[in-house]
């Protein structure tokens, strides 16, 4: 499924600026760019695309309330300055998995000031000589890398916490008992 398709079935008959949370993992992207995603997702804080082919993130709208953003498994090597211009206050970036190289990728990444956590899992740059130090040395602004802070402790699991769904199910089964007991 193409990633106009996909953005139009998660709307669910809701307008884009209803929409806090997008999902569109696995669908195609076109020549390897975002389509279908337009700055009407005004509200959007969360926006997901893992291994959808991108190769760019240029044709990102504009998004001043996104917080986190995830790209991994992607084909990604630059162009990331876009995301300081149309994502201000992104708090989370994972980028795992792309083609990123060196240091002087991430490097327009300083310009984010919010950002607090940073993947690039399976990136070539985790390669390089004091990686993590010298990634923590150009963003300043990072509490963790891959998962850990300066001090190598884990990250708290935030994106359990942040993002949980609503579980109705005890609501229906107070319903059922509810209608057991009209009988």
């Amino acid at each position: 499924m193409d990633m106009k398709k996909r953005i139009h079935l998660e709307l669910r008959n809701r307008t884009p600026s209803d929409v806090k949370e997008l999902v569109l993992d696995n669908c195609r992207s076109n020549e390897g760019k975002i389509e279908g995603l337009t700055d009407e997702f005004e509200e959007l804080e969360f926006l997901s695309t893992i291994n959808v082919g991108l190769t760019s993130v240029a044709n990102l709208p504009k998004l001043n309330k996104l917080k986190k953003l995830e790209l991994s498994d992607n084909r990604i090597s630059g162009g990331l300055e876009v995301l300081a211009e149309k994502c201000p206050n992104l708090t989370h970036l994972n980028l795992s998995g792309n083609k990123i190289k060196d240091l002087s990728t991430i490097e327009p990444l300083k310009k984010l000031e919010s950002l607090k956590s940073l993947d690039l899992f399976n990136c070539e740059v985790t390669n390089l000589n004091d990686y993590r130090e010298n990634v923590f040395k150009l963003l300043p602004q990072l509490t963790y890398l891959d998962g850990y802070d300066k001090e190598d402790k884990e990250a708290p699991d935030s994106d359990a916490e942040a993002y949980v769904e609503v579980d109705d199910e005890d609501d229906f089964g107070k319903h059922e008992l509810f209608m057991q007991s009209q009988f």
